[in-house]
């Protein structure tokens, strides 16, 4: 016998065991998640401080833009 006519061998062994095996093995019942309810005195996020008029602008990976606050230019320059 080949490897892999063992390993098919195996599988279908399995299946068959699987699919004869009796249901009577119920799975337990999951409760639903809750979520907390929002609140109205949700506080705000503090917005970064800002430093010597610059943009401020946040990156996902923490750095902040340099360019100067409201700048027209649509992409932010990071440091």
């Amino acid at each position: 016998m080949s490897k892999e006519a063992a390993v098919r061998a195996m599988r279908e062994a399995r299946y068959n065991q699987r699919s004869a095996a009796p249901a009577a093995t119920p799975k337990p019942a999951r409760a639903a998640p809750t979520r907390p309810a929002k609140t109205a005195a949700a506080e705000p996020v503090a917005a970064p401080p800002q430093t010597e008029g610059l943009c401020g602008h946040r990156s996902m990976n923490g750095r902040s833009c340099t360019r100067e606050h409201g700048h027209a230019a649509k992409s932010h320059r990071y440091s």
